[in-house]
């Protein structure tokens, strides 16, 4: 089994900074990319930002230039630093990894349980 655990979510006011954790464990051979997705109330769930195990990023348009993804193959953890936060990030974050499980032949996606991000005055 895999399991994804996030932290770092919370309040903070528009302008400001936070930075999400997601640290994957379990019985992990390999994991190919991990990701940030997003979802609004009554929105749909959306990729925020991906990075695969040689280091290329990838960022949704509305993020460009504000959020940094990076991670950490050898401890298995993702980061996504969130700076010039606007309310319109106001959503639940997710933390995804496609990850190949020590003796299984294919890769899977897995999910964690999600962090609150607020963005508000």
């Amino acid at each position: 089994q895999v399991q994804l655990v996030e932290s770092g979510g919370g309040l903070v006011q528009p302008g400001g900074s936070l930075r999400l954790t997601c640290a994957a464990s379990g019985s992990i051979f390999r994991i190919n990319a991990m990701g940030w997705y997003r979802q609004a109330p009554g929105k749909q769930r959306e990729l925020v930002a991906h990075i695969i195990s040689g280091g290329n990023t990838n960022y949704a348009d509305s993020v460009k230039g504000r959020f940094t993804i990076s991670r950490d193959n050898a401890k298995n953890t993702v980061w996504l630093q969130m700076n010039s936060l606007k309310p319109e990030d106001t959503a639940v974050y997710y933390c995804n990894a496609n990850v190949r499980r020590s003796g299984a032949l294919g890769s899977y996606y897995y999910w964690g349980q999600g962090t609150q991000v607020t963005v508000s005055s």
